[in-house]
């Protein structure tokens, strides 16, 4: 598994000639495992990790993988959101709810890491994961926002496997995963259900679409029509079906 994304990782880099890629590093697993596959594919020389805080935002997991992976403070930018999330927040009105205020921190992340690479002529390396992707967990314009995704064909606890098979330090297996969008917010409440729940049963429902010779989305709703599944798949099934235009947008004449 390791291999085979450090050598898709130097072929992105080869094909486009790039010798440089950012990377924001938030503290939690998913960044903490592409920081750790993009320094082993480049060398450190070539990765700029990028710690961006929200206010007093606590980043002592991101400082630590750093550390981990070989970077001195000389060589890890750090740029607190705080007044470009406020400034727009100003803009727009202000008085945003949780999920707006959310979006926007997702998305002034995003700008940091584009105009980072801009300036560095790199490519930013996202750290989305299939699961994150199918449920649609993911802010549009912001997190999803990439050159190049490492873990994105890997399910959550893929990419947990993937971080014990790269020997990361055992905080980063431990830890709750969150977008660290507000205090104390944590992806699985938001849910309602554990990636292991939700890992397995999107697990059967792509082998259920290959069989069927359908679509995942198609084996989804074919599912949902039954009525014999437990609450949990049940609201599992029905954030995926819920999401699901995230896949298909920006919606266009053929």
């Amino acid at each position: 598994m390791k291999e085979e994304i450090i050598s898709f990782i130097s072929q992105v880099f080869a094909k486009t000639g790039k010798k440089k890629a950012v990377i924001g590093v938030s503290g939690g697993i998913d960044s903490a495992v592409v920081l750790a596959l993009v320094t082993n594919s480049l060398s450190k020389d070539s990765v700029i990790p990028v710690l961006m805080p929200f206010a007093k935002q606590e980043m002592q997991d991101a400082v630590k993988i750093c550390t981990w992976n070989g970077f001195t403070p000389d060589l890890v930018i750090e740029k607190n959101i705080e007044p470009i999330v406020e400034a727009a927040s100003l803009v727009l009105g202000g008085n945003q709810d949780q999920v707006r205020q959310g979006n926007l921190m997702a998305r002034a992340r995003m700008m940091v890491l584009f105009d980072t690479a801009k300036k560095h002529d790199a490519l930013v390396a996202g750290t989305e994961n299939k699961s994150e992707n199918i449920l649609g967990y993911f802010t549009r314009f912001g997190d999803s926002a990439s050159d190049l995704e490492p873990i994105a064909h890997l399910y959550k606890t893929q990419v947990r496997q993937l971080a014990i098979e790269l020997g990361l330090p055992s905080r980063f297996l431990e830890k709750q995963p969150s977008a660290g969008l507000w205090q104390g917010q944590s992806d699985e409440q938001e849910f309602g259900f554990s990636y292991q729940d939700a890992d397995q049963l999107l697990m059967k429902m792509e082998n259920e679409a290959s069989k069927l010779g359908c679509s995942f989305k198609n084996a989804i709703e074919k599912h949902l029509e039954q009525n014999q599944m437990s609450e949990t798949e049940r609201k599992i099934l029905q954030r995926v079906k819920q999401n699901w235009f995230k896949q298909e947008v920006p919606y266009k004449i053929n």
